[in-house]
């Protein structure tokens, strides 16, 4: 997805959100959140979101998500103390494995801030490979609510 197109995202494209309430140690010696803390915000709004409406309980469940990849898209900066809405979509959702993204808007603010994409890889928790059935039927489900398609089609 090319940045302009990122950059046109507006809380409305996605189906889940939650607040975040930024501290002070969230800012970076530039005055504004760490690079770090989005990809927190983006773990954090995604293991919401499973453990929420898709059954997932870390300690135990049978499947765990591995994280295979991760990006993030930065239009503007934001500071302590600033209160984020952090949005999420499914932009792809495979036998075993799902594309989010995310998008971060400061409160009060339309225009998105950042965007990440974060891929997880749904495992066996014993043997750490994924099942041959895919991931568990009630997690399917519940990120089948979030899935939007974003991704522009090819022109043949």
């Amino acid at each position: 997805m090319s940045q302009p197109e990122l950059k046109k995202r507006r809380r409305q494209d996605y189906g889940f959100q939650i607040e975040y309430r930024t501290r002070w140690s969230d800012n970076d010696m530039y005055d504004h959140l760490n690079n770090s803390v989005y990809y927190f915000l983006y773990d954090s709004v995604v293991n919401t979101y499973l453990m929420e409406h898709c059954s997932l309980q870390p300690p135990t469940s049978r499947q765990i998500g591995l994280v295979v990849y991760s990006a993030s898209m930065y239009f503007a900066t934001i500071s302590f103390p600033a209160i984020v809405d952090l949005a999420l979509s499914v932009t792809k959702l495979g036998k075993s494995s799902v594309t989010y993204e995310i998008g971060v808007f400061e409160r009060g603010a339309d225009d998105v801030k950042a965007v990440g994409r974060f891929v997880h890889v749904f495992v066996d928790r014993e043997s750490g490979r994924p099942s041959s059935e895919g991931m568990e039927e009630l997690l399917r489900k519940g990120l089948k609510r979030l899935y939007v398609d974003k991704e522009p089609t090819a022109k043949l």
